[in-house]
Parts: structure tokens; sequence; C-alpha cells
């Protein structure tokens, strides 16, 4: 029997409108009222997600969440941290050199911010999916205390496609190399990804790997989905994710959640 499902937010629970159908919100709710656990595993920040954890009324004292790809795992009502992996001003420095160098756009999540060196359409949409605010402007003039989370490379698909097989080795050995979308590139700290985020909260509640379900759609899903006992790709997800998954659901257009939560919990 599982006991605890883990989300992805876009491209898989939320449809292309970035809403949580009925179907999808009706089965969520039966599932909590059967006892089963419902965790949004997301690479957004806590600001970005939410409103669909009030909108599912996942707010519980045992309610975890999962942000920023893993980096950050915490009580939904508590604030409770459960793991806590951010990067430095100086991770984010470095990897500002080597954008430069492969001359693609960056930019940096903190705890309520995107900060970027020169402002451009994919930070904005970052801005605008997560509602925080952007923040322009040099890097050597960022604050040193400030809280960086997480750093991505943000451009055209192509040109992040031809840029990858030139990143240095020593930056793949150093970060957790995350493809979110087709506009994102994401870089973790070492001991991050969706899947230490999980498991996490799957321990905090002694609910065994065997007994998780996780469903997603892109790279930044591919760790989670490797733990669960049930990995679930969506239909419109990468091939990559495809591969690896248990079992592949319609899309998120499609209420793909909603068929794995019928089929397997229900």
């Amino acid at each position: 029997m599982y006991k605890l499902i883990a989300l992805d937010m876009d491209g898989t629970l939320l449809n292309e409108k970035k809403e949580i159908s009925d179907r999808c919100q009706k089965d969520i709710i039966k599932l909590r009222e059967k006892g089963i656990k419902v965790v949004l595993a997301t690479g957004r920040p806590l600001d970005g997600v939410m409103r669909y954890v009030e909108e599912l009324g996942l707010l519980d004292e045992d309610d975890y969440v999962v942000t920023y790809n893993g980096a950050l795992v915490q009580g939904t009502q508590t604030n409770e941290i459960l793991y806590d992996k951010p990067l430095s001003l100086d991770s984010y420095k470095e990897l500002y050199t080597v954008s430069k160098q492969l001359g693609v756009n960056i930019h940096a999540l903190t705890d309520s911010s995107v900060l970027t060196p020169k402002n451009n359409p994919y930070t904005e949409i970052e801005s605008k999916i997560n509602q925080i605010p952007t923040i322009e402007g040099p890097i050597e003039d960022i604050d040193p205390s400030t809280n960086i989370v997480k750093v991505m490379f943000i451009d055209d698909p192509k040109k992040l496609d031809n840029i990858i097989p030139h990143i240095p080795q020593w930056v793949k050995e150093k970060y957790s190399i995350l493809r979110s979308a087709s506009i994102f590139l994401e870089f973790l700290h070492k001991d991050v990804d969706k899947g230490v985020g999980v498991s996490v909260i799957a321990d905090k509640l002694g609910i065994k790997q065997d007994e998780v379900i996780c469903v997603g759609d892109a790279g930044n899903d591919l760790a989670m989905i490797k733990y669960a006992g049930l990995g679930v790709a969506m239909g419109n997800a990468t091939d990559e994710i495809k591969e690896v998954a248990d079992y592949i659901t319609f899309t998120n257009e499609e209420d793909g959640v909603a068929h794995v939560i019928e089929k397997y919990m229900l």
C-alpha cells in the first residue's frame, strides 16, 4: 500500500494555465481523508508554491514541502526545517564567470527574490511564475550575508543544449546540475535533488521507500522517480524520464496525476 505521493508542480500537477484541475483536487482530498500524505516537490521557492499548498489544504503539522529542487525541505504549517543545503555567494560569482565564458544568461534565487546581473526575458518568467521580485545589479554589490539557494543558467533551449557539453568538468563535479525546463539549467549543492528531499520527508514520517510514489516530467524529477517505490512519468515527460519510470501516465492536460491516484491509491 502506498502511503505517500510526491508531485512535481509545473508540467505535472499543474496544467498549462498553471492551475490544478478539479479532478486532481478532488482526488487529493480523498487521499488526505484516507491518511495518505501528499507532498509537493518543486524547483520553485516556498513563495512560489504556498498558494497551491493552501489550495490543497496541505497545512497539517506533519505536512512538508520540497522546494528549490530539494535544497530546502520544511513544514508548511510549522516551518520546521528538515533539510537545508543552500549554495554561497562565492558559488554564484564563480558560476557567473562560467556563464560569461559560455555566453549564457544567469540568475540566482534567494529566500525571497531573483538576483540577476542583467535582466532578461527568462528571469522575468522565473519572477512571474514564483511571484517574487527581480533585483538587477552587479554581483559585486550583493550583500555578503545574502542566502543564495540556487543558481540558474537561463536562456533559449537551443542555446542551453549547445552550451551544456562545454560546461567545465570541475563544475559538474562540484554541483548538482538539473535541467528543470527547456529554458532552465539549475546548479545546486552537490547533496541536493528531489529524491533526497522526498526521502527526508518519508523518513521523518516513518514511511518506507517502497510505499512512495513520485510523479514528474523533467530532468529535475529524475532522482525522485528513481528513488520511489513507483516512479511515474507524465505523458508529456522528457524521454529521459520516461525511460527510467515504472509507469507512464497521461499528460498534465489530461489529468495524468489524477489517473495515477485513482489507479494506484484509490
